[in-house]
């Protein structure tokens, strides 16, 4: 596509993908980071691979035995 294009185009692009870029908020790694570890503590206690998932819903639990004789 950028083949097709004339340079002035191009730049035109980048200049506008910049200003997108540029306008978009921006959170601090630190503050992003401390909400992504309060939200996984807070999730602690529904999360099936922390907790278990119940017998009675497990939905891959066997079915029943093979037995080869």
């Amino acid at each position: 596509m950028a083949r097709d294009m004339a340079e002035k185009d191009i730049l035109k692009m980048e200049l506008d993908q910049l200003k997108k870029e540029e306008s978009t908020p921006r959170t601090a790694v630190s503050q992003a980071a401390q909400e992504t570890i309060d939200w996984v503590e807070a999730q602690l206690g529904e999360d099936p691979l922390i907790k278990g998932v119940p017998e009675d819903k497990n939905p891959f639990k066997e079915k029943g035995g093979c037995i080869i004789t």
